[in-house]
C-alpha cells in the first residue's frame, strides 16, 4: 500500500508565534486521525528548527528547497546535509515558483534530487504545466519530460524515498483547480512514466497540489492514483489543513 501524504508548504509565510500556534493545533488533531495519513509541515528554512521542536511523533518536517551543492562558498544557500542535521525528513524541490522566479532548470533540479536522496531524505519533486502548455495540448508531454529529467539519477534502492507532486502551474494560488478527473489522468500518466523508467511505480506516492481546499480535497483524494496533497495557502489555517488531512480515505 502506498503512503498517503498531506504536506503543508508555508511558502514565504510564518513567524515563531505562528509556528507555535499552528503546529500545536495541527499536532493535537492529527494524532487521532484513523486514516493513516502522513502529515508533513514545510516551513521557511528559518523556522524549521522551531517546527521540528514542536512536531512530536505525529508530524514530519520538511524544508522548501536545498542547494545542489553540499557545502562551500554559496552564500544564502542551504544544503541537504543541513536539512538532515536539523531533523528534516522531506525536501521540496522543483516547485514552479523556483522554476519561474529563480530560473531553476530540470538539470539543476536533478542534481538537487541526487543530493537529497544521497543524504537519506525524502525528495518531494514538483512537476506541472502552464496554462499555455495545457491549452496547446502539451500538458502530458511537458510533465513527462520534467519527471524523466528530475529523476534521471535515482538509483534502484532510492525510489522508496521519492514522492512526486503534480501541481499545474495555472492552479497554484489562483483559486482554479484541476477537476478530479483531469488530475487523475495526469497522475496516471506520471505513474506510467515512472514505470517506463524502471521504477516501482505502484509503490510511489503521487500528490496533487494547486488550490486544494477543504471543500474539494475529498473528491481529489478519492481518485485511485492520487495519494494525498501538497497544500499551499490552506496549510496556514489549522482548521482547514486538518480538514484536508481528514479527507484522505483510509486504505486508499
Amino acid at each position: 500500500m502506498r503512503r498517503r501524504i498531506v504536506a503543508g508548504n508555508w511558502k514565504m509565510n510564518g513567524s515563531k508565534d505562528l509556528a507555535k500556534s499552528l503546529v500545536g493545533d495541527v499536532r493535537s488533531e492529527v494524532g487521532s486521525l484513523a486514516n493513516g495519513v502522513e502529515v508533513v509541515i514545510i516551513p521557511p528554512a528559518l523556522y524549521v528548527a522551531d517546527v521540528a521542536s514542536l512536531a512530536g511523533v505525529d508530524l514530519k518536517v520538511g524544508v522548501q528547497n536545498v542547494s545542489q551543492w553540499s557545502s562551500g562558498a554559496y552564500t544564502g544557500e542551504v544544503s541537504a546535509e543541513m536539512a538532515a542535521d536539523l531533523g528534516c525528513q522531506y525536501v521540496l524541490v522543483g516547485h514552479s515558483e523556483r522554476r519561474q522566479l529563480f530560473g531553476e532548470t530540470d538539470d539543476v533540479i536533478a542534481r538537487k534530487v541526487e543530493r537529497i536522496l544521497g543524504c537519506g531524505l525524502f525528495a518531494m519533486v514538483c512537476v506541472g504545466e502552464t496554462l499555455e502548455e495545457r491549452d496547446a495540448g502539451d500538458a502530458e508531454v511537458v510533465v513527462a519530460a520534467q519527471v524523466r529529467k528530475a529523476l534521471a539519477a535515482v538509483e534502484p534502492g532510492q525510489w522508496e524515498r521519492v514522492v512526486v507532486a503534480y501541481e499545474p502551474v495555472w492552479a497554484i494560488g489562483t483559486g482554479k483547480t484541476a477537476t478530479a478527473g483531469d488530475a487523475q489522468a495526469m497522475h496516471a500518466a506520471i505513474r506510467k512514466v515512472l514505470c517506463d523508467m524502471g521504477a516501482p511505480a505502484e509503490e510511489i506516492s503521487l500528490l496533487y497540489g494547486g488550490s486544494v481546499k477543504a471543500d474539494n480535497a475529498a473528491a481529489l483524494f478519492a481518485e485511485p492514483d492520487i495519494d494525498g496533497g501538497l497544500i499551499g495557502g490552506a496549510s496556514l489555517v489549522a482548521e482547514d489543513f486538518v480538514s484536508i488531512c481528514r479527507s484522505v480515505p483510509a486504505g486508499h
